[in-house]
């Protein structure tokens, strides 16, 4: 059977689920059993979620109304609609010190998650219909990535925000933008980074525990230092599966943000190289569905979206192994959460969905 693109996307995209599973199941049993006693485990909690969230990718990449540009100006209109929602007290959920969620009885989702891919989409439909950067353009473009920024900002998620401008960035690279641009926006990008560690010193605690985490352990460095001492002693092949010590209520809430420091102390070096491989390959095979498009709009779109989740995979796994202050980013597909891993899958069925656009589509 030839293995084209296709196959080997959905194919990375499935192993690296499973992956997730198995971890979550080993990472989380112990503090589930702790601090969730007689509530149903993680592990299949999370495997209930794949079930959901493939039948999503199911729905979603057999429906053309994806394709439509007016379908993504709604949607984006309706996740700003939603970050507003989620400031109001009574609506929005607060979490770890940050109101992000909204919750609809047992439900919740994170509007935040759902605007990087609307303002991803709008911004690609927009992009492949300019001729010329004319100032308005420019602005126009600007304030469609500025605004959520903004309000995401007030829950307050940097981590968000940082996915989103990176991966914005990105498209706007590969849609040739002027380069001129892009140093201005560093330079706004560096004064509004200072301001906001400014205006909330929290963050400047997290800087001040990256540069030396040993500082503060019981404190601002706690996680940073819990998940070097699991990575430490792991070497090429790690402890071996199931056989983590730091899971045992060292490293908060192992199955989530830090997941991979799990995944290093149990299967080692050799075993984080694999996971790697693995979005190395979901990346590579995103890319190559992006260079078989003929509209550049499914080709931006494409690279935006497989942009934003390499991105966030790299952000995450260098805060676990320290090359990042923490930013509370989960790691794609293997990290614990039912919204989490349907939208990633929501994403995925959106690129099947633009890769397999027919002429008569177009």
């Amino acid at each position: 059977m030839k293995f084209t693109y296709k196959r080997l996307f959905i194919t990375s995209a499935m192993l690296l689920s499973v992956v997730g599973i198995l971890f979550i199941f080993s990472a989380g049993t112990y503090w589930s059993s702790v601090h969730y006693e007689g509530e149903i485990p993680f592990y299949i909690r999370q495997s209930v979620y794949l079930v959901l969230a493939l039948i999503v990718f199911v729905t979603v990449a057999n429906l053309d109304w994806f394709k439509q540009e007016k379908t993504w100006i709604t949607l984006y209109i309706i996740s700003l609609i939603l970050l507003v929602l989620v400031l109001i007290p009574g609506i929005g959920l607060s979490r770890n010190g940050s109101q992000s969620w909204i919750g609809i009885g047992p439900l919740t989702m994170q509007p935040a998650e759902l605007v990087k891919i609307t303002t991803l989409m709008y911004l690609s439909f927009l992009l492949s219909k300019v001729k010329s950067y004319e100032r308005v353009v420019q602005l126009k473009h600007f304030l469609i990535i500025l605004i959520p920024c903004g309000l995401i900002m007030l829950q307050p998620d940097f981590g968000s925000v940082f996915i989103l401008v990176v991966s914005s960035f990105v498209l706007l690279f590969v849609a040739r933008y002027p380069v001129k641009l892009y140093v201005s926006v560093i330079v706004l990008g560096i004064v509004g980074l200072v301001g906001l560690i400014i205006t909330a010193p929290y963050r400047l605690q997290r800087i001040e525990a990256f540069i030396n985490p040993w500082a503060d352990p019981l404190g601002a460095g706690f996680q940073g230092v819990q998940s070097l001492l699991a990575i430490g002693p792991a070497g090429i092949l790690g402890h071996g599966f199931g056989d983590s010590r730091q899971k045992f209520l060292y490293l908060p809430e192992p199955q989530n943000d830090f997941i991979f420091s799990i995944i290093l102390e149990e299967i080692g070096f050799l075993g984080g190289c694999v996971i790697l491989a693995l979005f190395g390959l979901f990346i590579y095979s995103g890319i190559g569905l992006a260079m078989q498009t003929t509209l550049s709009s499914d080709f931006y779109a494409i690279v935006s979206l497989v942009s934003m989740i390499g991105f966030q995979a790299c952000l995450n796994i260098g805060v676990v192994i320290g090359l990042i202050p923490v930013t509370g980013v989960t790691l794609p597909f293997i990290s614990y959460g039912g919204t989490s891993l349907m939208i990633i899958w929501f994403v995925v069925a959106i690129i099947i969905c633009f890769s397999q656009r027919t002429e008569v589509d177009k």
